[in-house]
């Protein structure tokens, strides 16, 4: 049975992701990517509030979302004619032949220039030329990808960060007034110490008053009535 056709950004992706790799992520395969029309680059996903998945994926991993998307932009950077994707093609069809690295990209490269025709590449400048804009392209991605990141950062993060810093503002005025508490409580706590001692002394000078006081009273007391009893015995 023939292949099925392929969209250019689809087949390009295949070149590039196997569907069984083990190093692809797992998640929605892509769509056949449609060359005509050009998309920005994804935004970074969001994480939600409390959640506690953070794990980077390998640096080599391929996330299903991100091979779409570069596919496409390569598919719309596509010349016309063969070039570097047309020999790739060619390159992978040799790959279960049993030849060696070296022959394989020879045989490649006879096959391009068969498919090429007299009006073809003479040299391997086409390819490397080709692939190097290639490269360019996904350069130029990657840039606005890194400005999309930028965004996503001072839109998601950026209001998280004020108030971080308004939260860590307050922490230190709160803890500034509690060093002021803490120094009235130990001011108070001297004082309290300090009126103890003075109503211990001033109980003491009371007490002592009140019994010069009652000592003195009883004298006059006793004096008087000294007297009231003598002149009671003797002036009759």
């Amino acid at each position: 049975m023939p292949e099925p056709d392929k969209s250019i950004g689809q087949k390009i992706l295949s070149f590039f992701v196997k569907e069984d790799e083990p190093g692809v992520a797992t998640g929605t395969p892509p769509a056949p990517a449609a060359a005509a029309t050009p998309r920005p680059a994804p935004v970074p996903d969001q994480i939600q509030p409390g959640s506690t998945s953070s794990t980077a994926p390998p640096s080599e991993a391929v996330d299903a979302k991100f091979a779409e998307h570069l596919a496409n932009v390569l598919a719309q950077s596509n010349p016309p004619g063969p070039d570097y994707f047309e020999f790739r093609e060619t390159l992978r069809s040799l790959n279960n032949l049993g030849l060696s690295e070296e022959k394989q990209f020879q045989a490649a490269w006879a096959s391009f220039k068969a498919l090429a025709g007299p009006n073809g590449p003479a040299d391997v400048n086409t390819l490397t030329s080709t692939a190097n804009g290639y490269i360019a392209a996904l350069n130029k991605d990657r840039d606005g990808f890194g400005k999309s990141v930028e965004a996503a950062l001072a839109d998601r993060v950026g209001g998280l960060q004020n108030e971080q810093k308004r939260l860590q503002s307050e922490n230190e005025a709160l803890a500034k007034q509690l060093v002021e508490i803490q120094k009235q409580i130990d001011t108070n706590k001297n004082r309290l110490t300090a009126i103890e001692g003075d109503i211990s002394e001033q109980s003491a000078k009371i007490t002592q008053n009140q019994q010069r006081y009652e000592s003195t009273f009883a004298h006059f007391q006793n004096q008087i009535k000294g007297d009231i009893n003598k002149m009671t015995q003797y002036l009759k």
